[in-house]
């Protein structure tokens, strides 16, 4: 998929691994300046080194999603070294992958560690960047959510709570930011075989693991995602062709939430 980018500057939360890092690549592909912003400074490095010996535009920021000061601070240098800020990727997320519990044995710790990049994250980052594209009549905001957000899952409190407070935030925003020129819509991911979630889906064998096959059995495509894929679905949304796509969810699921059911 190939649109038309040139000239605009995108800020990519969480850029540096996964869905950001695809995201990253798919924006700069398509002739965006790409700020990659992570709490991971030795890979948003990297991403930053090898998008940069591919010949496009793009630089790396250490900075913790849910900081205000941080975040505050990195949109100034980000707009001071490359200009207005016109798309914002806001995809930092963390999730529990092992010890998950039900609700009433849930760790209080984790429940605030993960609220406060999943959802307080996305507040604090969008805070930060709307006025200028507020002042300038225009933008493009994309939350990365999760089917988490649309379904109930067992043993994700926090990350289910976070999610689906993205979608209902990235709402929430279309209503108030739209009048002002800025389109913010939401992507909602199913299940997505990244670095982190290659063990969960993958056996010492290299075939699919007794818990990946039981999940995927309820997805019609019968497959994980790819980060690509999704960053394809980010690209769409803030393509100059979308210009009328405002307060939408877009799930890309493979159909896991179109109520696929396996026979019993």
């Amino acid at each position: 998929m190939k649109v038309d980018l040139q000239g605009q500057v995108a800020l990519v939360t969480g850029g540096a691994l996964g869905i950001g890092r695809a995201t990253a690549e798919s924006m700069a592909a398509n002739g965006a300046t790409v700020a990659i912003v992570d709490i991971n400074a030795e890979a948003a490095g990297v991403a930053e080194q090898e998008l940069l010996a591919a010949g496009r535009t793009a630089a790396a920021y250490q900075a913790d999603v849910a900081d205000a000061a941080q975040m505050c601070e990195v949109v100034r240098k980000i707009i001071e070294r490359f200009g207005p800020i016109s798309i914002l990727i806001n995809n930092a997320g963390i999730n529990t992958a092992r010890d998950r519990r039900p609700i009433h044995e849930y760790s209080p710790d984790d429940w605030q560690r993960i609220l406060r990049v999943d959802l307080t994250g996305v507040f604090l980052t969008s805070q930060a960047v709307a006025p200028g594209m507020i002042a300038r009549g225009g933008g493009r905001i994309v939350n990365i959510a999760s089917v988490a957000g649309l379904v109930p899952l067992r043993l994700q409190s926090a990350f289910v709570a976070a999610k689906a407070g993205v979608v209902n935030l990235s709402k929430s925003m279309a209503l108030e930011l739209g009048p002002c020129g800025v389109l913010t819509n939401c992507v909602a991911p199913g299940s997505i075989l990244t670095r982190g979630t290659r063990d969960l889906f993958y056996g010492p064998d290299g075939a699919y693991s007794e818990k990946a096959a039981s999940l995927l059995s309820h997805v019609p495509l019968g497959r994980p995602g790819t980060p690509e894929e999704i960053a394809y679905a980010v690209l769409f949304l803030v393509a100059p062709g979308a210009s009328y796509v405002n307060g939408a969810v877009l799930t890309v699921d493979g159909g896991w939430t179109a109520g696929f059911t396996r026979d019993w």
